[in-house]
């Protein structure tokens, strides 16, 4: 069976890029490209091409790669001193094997009573116990909760909503004004959380449990990072659901310094409305280049990738 590799990063200017979460075993392939290719590489290893500060947006169906600009429109919820990086155990879409339910949301894991911040201007929708209004298919799962409307002047759409759970206090009522960095709670582990940690989630519809969009494409990454985001399908243009691994080379001449695996979102939090069209994603990455594998049918799939700050990459195979 063939397949296609589409794939989204995005990026913005200069502090250190987050550890990573365990490390994906690095599979064995092409080496990096030079300096002077002039082509991403296909799966059979062709080179990539050198960046250019600024590119011209294309068609990713009919060119090697497309750079262009993004949608970062949130905050992080968590700021220093707490954990403002994303947990990888758990990320947005993941079953953790099989072992539960697909994620609709991130993770922050810190201790109770950790500010929670608004991730952008808006008014709150809700807040409250998750027993008294549902927001998932079960009463009681996200236990309190803060959902905010934000109010948007860009396409894809006029307007998202963010909802903070498991909170431990909460600051704010339903109707208020907020701005963004604005405490509305407390972190905690009310609801099903069986730990201390935020779950944080971006809705189109406040109320659709299955509207969900993977955070990490709308929260702003950390200066000089990027997100990575990953879509195949089948010859027949049928979307497929491998785990890739992603390797990051911050010099294109010597060995990758850190690699991951990317496993593909469950099938049912796939958005039909997700302007990226993705199946998985990897965000808050450094600037640079990305060799992205898959295995399928037994044949190994290569993909050379460079994410740019502030920038969305575009790459159809």
């Amino acid at each position: 069976m063939a397949a296609s590799l589409f794939l989204a990063a995005c990026g913005n200017a200069a502090t250190a890029a987050p550890s990573p979460s365990p490390t994906a075993p690095l599979p064995t392939g092409t080496s990096p490209p030079s300096p002077t290719s002039t082509r991403i590489s296909s799966p059979q290893g062709t080179p990539a091409p050198t960046s250019t500060a600024t590119h011209i947006p294309c068609d990713p169906s009919v060119a090697d790669y497309c750079i262009e600009d993004t949608y970062f429109v949130f905050l992080r919820p968590i700021v220093p001193p707490g954990t403002e990086s994303i947990d990888r155990g758990y990320p947005y879409g993941s079953t953790e094997g099989g072992t539960r339910d697909p994620h609709h949301g991130v993770e922050f894991y810190n201790a109770s009573g950790t500010p929670v911040l608004a991730a952008a201007d808006g008014m709150v929708y809700y807040a409250g116990d998750d027993t008294a209004r549902k927001f998932s298919p079960w009463s009681g799962f996200y236990g309190n909760i803060v959902v905010l409307e934000h109010p948007l002047s860009d396409e894809p759409f006029d307007r998202l909503y963010t909802l903070y759970a498991h909170l431990s206090k909460i600051d704010v009522n339903s109707g208020q004004t907020v701005t963004a960095g604005e405490k509305i709670g407390e972190v905690g582990l009310t609801g099903t959380a069986s730990g201390s940690h935020l779950h944080f989630e971006v809705r189109v519809d406040p109320n659709d449990y299955g509207s969900s969009l993977n955070p990490e494409l709308w929260l702003v990454p950390h200066p000089g990072n990027g997100t990575l985001a990953l879509l195949a399908t089948d010859k027949a243009g049928e979307i497929i659901f491998p785990s890739f691994n992603v390797q990051y080379y911050p010099d294109r001449n010597k060995p990758a310094t850190a690699a991951y695996q990317v496993d593909a979102y469950a099938p049912e939090t796939v958005n039909a409305r997700d302007p990226w069209n993705e199946i998985a994603a990897i965000g808050d990455q450094p600037a640079g280049w990305y060799r992205v594998t898959f295995l399928w049918a037994g044949v190994l799939y290569e993909r050379w990738v460079e994410i740019q700050p502030g920038k969305l990459t575009r790459v159809m195979l």
